[in-house]
């Protein structure tokens, strides 16, 4: 049987979110908050940027969710854009890679996307992933 791990009379039932130890009341949450050492998360490993030919980061899978999307584009037309090569040739600019990947780390991507798409490059590079997805459809 487990006891309350700041009065060690009672049975906890409750847990310290910052530093996970157990305590029965709010008396004894009181008493530990004020000598609680917090529990460190390990932060994440920093991804440094890689070059978008090189590696894929994600999946297309990871990116569908059955109730995300309205219009959902078939996963075998999706995978047409890691074939195209004018996308790849687009891709080569830096300028194009550097806006995406501003747009991937951005809060507001609403927002991110709306400044792209005033940049010349990210429409042409826009409209070529849309002529690769929608070609069967046209």
């Amino acid at each position: 049987m487990q006891l309350c791990n700041v009065c060690s009379d009672e049975t906890p039932k409750y847990r310290c979110p910052a530093c996970k130890i157990r305590y029965c009341s709010l008396g004894c949450y009181k008493k530990h908050k004020d000598t609680c050492l917090p529990v460190e998360q390990p932060k994440p490993p920093v991804a440094e940027a890689k070059d978008a030919l090189d590696k894929e980061p994600w999946a297309v899978d990871d990116l569908l969710h059955e109730d995300d999307i309205i219009d959902k584009v078939p996963l075998q037309r999706l995978q047409l854009l890691g074939q195209s090569k004018e996308l790849r040739d687009l891709l080569c600019n830096p300028h194009l890679r550097q806006l995406l990947c501003s747009i991937d780390s951005a809060d507001s991507k609403d927002d991110a996307m709306k400044t792209a798409m005033q940049e010349p490059l990210f429409v042409e590079f826009s409209d070529q992933c849309l002529k690769v997805v929608e070609n069967e459809y046209l």
